[in-house]
């Protein structure tokens, strides 16, 4: 299992094209929940020990792109009704306009790269006896890429310095984001 401080960097990783869709305020967000979104798989360690199910061992159900997929459009679905009432009426994203389309974009994108990202990562250390399925059931083979030790120090602090240098100068030198249909503010 890679250390919790490389999910985060992988997440803020994959967060990154963010600032190119949202702006400033927007990407700092989004970067913010796919840090929460971005340990998710590992409920998997809580659920094998309440459940003795093969799907719900390390590695199982929870770290899969499907499951990450499905569930990210029903997190989706859930924030579009029940969060884009909540951002209009109090102005917390400096706009009474957001439509629960784009809060479902918003959602359902950090919801999927932090998950995304929390796969990919363990894709790069699974060693052969924590090989991973992560296109199941499309695809039922293991598959292990294996390139870096999972508790390497030098690749996790790496990873996190170079993401963290990535946003903040992505944050002093915004430009302003290309139009989209899901914009923000």
């Amino acid at each position: 299992m890679v250390e919790p401080i490389g999910h985060v960097a992988m997440a803020l990783l994959f967060a990154v094209p963010a600032w190119l869709l949202w702006g400033r305020r927007p990407a700092v967000t989004f970067a913010v929940l796919t840090q929460v979104t971005a340990l998710l798989p590992d409920i998997d360690l809580f659920l094998e020990n309440h459940f003795g199910h093969p799907l719900l061992q390390h590695h199982g159900i929870t770290h899969t792109v499907p499951f990450v997929v499905v569930v990210g459009v029903v997190f989706g679905v859930i924030a579009a009704y029940a969060l884009t009432p909540v951002l209009n009426t109090n102005r917390l994203v400096h706009s009474d306009s957001i439509t629960p389309a784009t809060t479902f974009v918003f959602t359902t994108a950090a919801f999927w790269a932090g998950g995304l990202a929390h796969i990919f990562v363990d894709l790069l250390s699974a060693a052969p006896d924590a090989a991973m399925e992560p296109l199941w059931p499309l695809y039922r083979e293991e598959v292990i890429v294996n390139i870096v030790a999972y508790d390497s120090t030098p690749v996790n602090l790496g990873l996190i310095v170079c993401a963290v240098v990535i946003h903040v100068g992505l944050y002093r030198a915004e430009r302003y984001p290309y139009e989209t249909r899901w914009a923000v503010g």
